[in-house]
């Protein structure tokens, strides 16, 4: 890659400087939990998270701008704008899981919202959510009020933030639902351009992203069986490990459970077989 700068490194992504104006986005086949990168990949979910976020960009353009500028053809690397990036993690939610439900079990409230008493362990939400947290360069992200966001983004820009991901949320989680899959929550993260245009960046309704349950398996009482690295988490809680780096290898059967559930998502939401992808990227473009 002569003509990219390394530029950083993410707990996925590695990133480089094309220009001044662009950025080379590669999904590497590292995965995380609890903020922590373990030491085993899994194969081809760099592939996987590309190829559904650049499936996503193409469909929600209407919605909001993003950064993707294009698609190469190994799959796992983007050509991206350049933006500067907004300091908080957007997350929209419309089942109770994850940190909201923590934070519920707590306090009776997330981010802010205060919600009705009884819920239980992924019950649907009567309106979805915003939920912002904050981006920690080290340990976890921590969930933030609409108050402490907007001190980090201004109120105007905390609004369109807001409006935007729950219009973004509810276009994707319909779009699933008709292929019977639940998405549960998701994060996003957005970018402003040499304009002070917000554009959408990063990925969008990912396995990493976003918690994708099949439709047809929800029973609300307790965790779901899912799509995303779900099952790595669940995994990893059974080792006594205290969350910390270094993280612990997965065996055999987790790397295969993940991958299989990580194509059976991008096959079930794009209706493309994950091979035809491989051959030709930009067909999720189409």
């Amino acid at each position: 890659m002569p003509e990219a700068v390394h530029v950083g490194s993410g707990k996925v992504r590695e990133l480089f400087a094309l220009d001044d104006d662009r950025l080379l986005l590669v999904a590497s086949d590292r995965i995380s939990t609890f903020d922590v990168v373990l030491p085993t990949e899994i194969p081809d979910k760099g592939r996987v998270l590309t190829g559904l976020s650049s499936f996503w960009f193409a469909r929600t353009r209407e919605l909001c701008p993003n950064h993707l500028l294009g698609l190469r053809s190994d799959g796992r690397s983007t050509e991206c704008k350049r933006l500067e990036m907004l300091p908080i993690e957007c997350v929209a939610r419309g089942y109770l899981s994850g940190s909201g439900w923590k934070d519920y079990r707590a306090t009776g409230s997330t981010s802010g919202h205060r919600l009705p008493e009884g819920l239980q362990e992924s019950d649907k939400l009567e309106l979805p959510i915003f939920t912002p947290s904050t981006k920690a360069t080290e340990g976890h992200d921590e969930n933030i009020d609409a108050a402490a966001a907007a001190e980090l983004v201004g109120d105007k820009r905390f609004a369109e933030v807001e409006e935007t991901a729950l219009a973004l949320y509810a276009f994707a989680s319909s779009y699933a639902a008709a292929r019977r899959i639940i998405i549960a929550d998701t994060k996003f993260e957005f970018g402003l351009d040499e304009d002070g245009q917000l554009l959408l960046a990063d990925e969008a309704f990912t396995p990493d992203s976003s918690r994708f349950w099949p439709a047809d398996q929800y029973k609300p009482g307790g965790a779901q069986p899912s799509f995303d690295k779900q099952f790595v988490r669940d995994y990893c809680e059974t080792l006594g490990w205290d969350k910390t780096p270094p993280g612990p290898e997965l065996p055999d059967e987790v790397v295969e459970g993940t991958r299989a559930r990580y194509v059976e998502a991008f096959e079930t939401i794009t209706g493309i077989e994950f091979d035809a992808y491989l051959r030709d990227p930009e067909v999720v473009l189409a």
